[in-house]
């Protein structure tokens, strides 16, 4: 077969193998949280965010060592021997009845994780250097398999449990991925051809290692704990998120977080197209910056405050003579007020309804004075005659957050092709073990990520504390990147 044929053979080959390995890999948001609302598994919400975090830490960890051995022996192997483990794993869930077991089980299933690293490395050994910024974007559209997840596996388990009559038909789940995973072995064995990096034989394992002493291959991961890392974790906090903030049903917050676990998986060719078009440098100020302003945006969190505002004191002693909502007068003097807009006092009286109506996109506020004496009354110089409200709401509108955490969720897409495209070019001969730590670090990512959101969502009693934090992260990358790239531009030119 002609090289571009068999690149392109392996290229898909891969993708649809790293496809069904991710849906794998997050099989627990979806499977935990069923078990758990139809008490067959009693656990608490901890224990829910263990269980669902076990998985990714597996597959984050054990990433750097699959790369490794995807530089020795070649992507064939290693891929089938992945694919085998993680089929294993998720097929003995079918018999779990305890936490632990469960827990175990998603420990050993948790390799499907690890696919990326031997994916990545296995596709980069096919395509030359100027296109493989775009075969490893098309690649890394297997990330939608995590939406699979959130779209299919509901539906899957209501079939599965009759509508809930049958409650322990959703030990066929499991078995379902158990055997996706055992044909998808099969297609590849069947189909693929194994390839190894050159002089990838005459390597020890510290050669192999050396590369992760370079300062570079650690900023690559910290670029990928944002961009993959906080993707993984947004595509399980968003549900919680939506069924909290915006009282959505289970049904509605998991297809609003598919609007941004979805796109940003298909959209990441797209990345890799523009890191081989524009440059993977330049790909990446455009993520790094947009990242910052979108986070940045959802940052106010849905509110609704009153506060005190400017108040009215008497220039001088006298008696009060009139008091009404407008004005006050002491002696022959006139103090005017500010009189609430029409509608305020029914606004208030609702407790805050006016977040759950109208399609208000920016905050709103309004000012107002209240009489605090009374007809008859003798006061002082500078003592105070209406006390000042100030009323501020802020409705988060739900369809314009939606939008800029879509927004977000493309941009993540494509900075996750173009953190990829840069170790092609600075470790064109490590590609397997450099992709493999910074997927180690990307992947930490998605497991340490809903552990601190919520942390600092106890700490602040505000959901939006997640924005913040990522909106910091981001920025950090971006300045990082900047000097980095500033010192080389000077070190250049000093040559030069």
């Amino acid at each position: 077969m002609p090289e571009q044929g068999l690149a392109k053979r392996v290229l898909i080959l891969n993708t649809v193998a790293f496809t069904v390995c991710f849906a794998v890999w997050t099989m627990y948001g979806v499977l935990g949280a069923f078990l758990s609302d139809a008490h067959l598994l009693k656990i608490d919400k901890a224990q829910l965010g263990w269980l669902i975090g076990a998985p990714i830490l597996t597959g984050s960890i054990m990433r750097l060592p699959v790369g490794l051995l995807t530089d020795r022996y070649g992507g064939k192997p290693v891929y089938i021997a992945v694919m085998l483990i993680a089929a294993g794993g998720v097929a003995l869930t079918s018999l779990a009845t305890e936490f632990w077991h469960f827990l175990a089980c998603g420990l050993i299933f948790g390799m499907a994780g690890a696919a990326f690293a031997v994916g990545i490395a296995y596709t980069s050994v096919f395509w030359p250097k100027e296109k493989q910024g775009t075969a490893l974007g098309i690649f890394g559209v297997g990330n939608a398999g995590s939406a699979l997840t959130t779209l299919l596996a509901p539906v899957g388990l209501q079939k599965l449990t009759q509508g809930g009559e049958n409650l322990e038909g959703w030990r066929q789940l499991p078995l379902i991925y158990a055997g996706a995973l055992v044909l998808m072995t099969l297609i590849f064995a069947l189909s693929t051809t194994n390839r190894k990096p050159a002089g990838s034989g005459q390597k020890t394992w510290a050669s192999m290692l050396s590369p992760l002493k370079s300062t570079r291959v650690w900023r690559f991961g910290v670029y990928y704990f944002l961009v993959f890392g906080a993707f993984v974790a947004l595509a399980q906090w968003l549900v919680p998120y939506y069924l909290s903030v915006y009282g959505m049903s289970l049904a509605m917050a998991g297809l609003m977080a598919s609007i941004f676990s979805l796109p940003s998986g298909l959209i990441r060719a797209l990345g890799g197209w523009a890191s081989d078009k524009f440059g993977a440098r330049a790909t990446m100020y455009w993520v790094l910056a947009s990242c910052t302003l979108l986070f940045a945006l959802v940052i106010a969190p849905r509110m609704d405050i009153v506060s005190p505002g400017e108040s009215i004191l008497a220039d001088r002693a006298g008696t009060v003579t009139a008091v009404s909502k407008e004005s006050i007068t002491v002696d022959d003097k006139v103090y005017a007020l500010k009189v609430a807009k029409p509608g305020t006092e029914q606004t208030l009286s609702a407790k805050g309804s006016s977040l759950s109506e109208g399609n208000l996109i920016l905050p709103k506020s309004d000012s107002w004075q209240e009489p605090i004496v009374e007809v008859g009354q003798q006061v002082k110089k500078r003592e105070l005659l209406a006390r000042g409200i100030t009323h501020v709401y802020f409705q988060a509108n739900v369809w314009v957050f939606t939008g800029i955490v879509f927004l977000a969720g493309i941009m993540m897409g494509v900075g996750k092709a173009a953190v990829y495209r840069h170790i092609p070019d600075y470790f064109p001969n490590d590609v397997g073990v450099v992709g493999g730590l910074v997927g180690v670090i990307g992947g930490l990512g998605g497991f340490f990520c809903p552990i601190l959101f919520g942390y600092l969502l106890k700490a602040t009693g505000l959901w939006t504390s997640c924005w913040l934090f990522l909106a910091l992260l981001s920025a950090l990358c971006l300045v990082w990147m900047h000097l980095v790239i500033l010192k080389m531009t000077r070190t250049q030119g000093h040559h030069e």
